[in-house]
């Protein structure tokens, strides 16, 4: 195994879990939940940090996880959460999942990642039910001119660093261009210094348009 893949496959998933423990992103992860019931479709699932923030309507998460060095660091939170916690794939944008089959999909600082996110849009609207919707919290493009191109400025050391995240996507933009209804409940920085270009967050949820 060469150093990079050591990296992308032991080190990085850990330094990620890590870095989304703090309180902060715990606050976001109870916001971005707070109304989700039924059937869950979570993708960038992690080391589970969001289960111990699921309504009691929750009955099921389906994850969708491709560092196993995550999902195995999961297993005390599954067992805690008390309900089924399905792994069911790797890439958000091939869900095994089939169509119209869950009520929400979640997405926690994962759609900054995923390679092909037009790709991932399209999946997500399939395996929603009607009336179903995307819950997500994310990096995002951040509205002013000057940390935006400091954010597309460095990308290219970031995205190598940081397991191909984007800092320089607008999320809401390409939720609207696949044709979801976007209600964008929150932008905000949460970071001040250096730390202001990778922590431009966009919180909301967004329902596919007519099928």
């Amino acid at each position: 195994m060469g150093l990079r893949e050591k990296w992308e496959t032991h080190v990085l998933p850990l330094a990620v879990d890590l870095a989304l423990a703090e309180p902060t992103a715990g606050r976001w992860r109870r916001r971005v939940v707070a109304d989700v019931a039924g059937e869950v479709l979570e993708v960038g699932f992690g080391s589970g940090r969001t289960l111990p923030y699921y309504p009691d309507a929750v009955c099921r998460v389906l994850a969708v996880e491709p560092a196993l060095t995550a999902w195995e660091r999961a297993t005390g939170r599954i067992a805690d959460f008390g309900r089924p916690v399905v792994h069911v794939g790797l890439d958000g944008a091939r869900l095994e999942v089939a169509d119209a089959s869950v009520d929400a999909v979640v997405s926690s600082w994962t759609m900054c990642t995923i390679p092909d996110l037009g790709m991932a849009l399209s999946e997500f609207s399939r395996v929603l039910r009607p009336g179903g919707r995307l819950h997500f919290v994310e990096h995002s493009l951040a509205p002013t001119s000057r940390t935006a191109a400091i954010q597309r400025r460095v990308q290219p050391v970031w995205g190598a660093v940081a397991g191909g995240c984007h800092l320089d996507r607008d999320i809401p933009r390409l939720l609207d261009a696949a044709g979801f209804d976007v209600d964008l409940r929150q932008e905000r920085f949460v970071a001040d210094g250096p730390a202001r270009v990778a922590s431009f967050f966009v919180l909301g949820t967004a329902t596919p348009g007519a099928r």
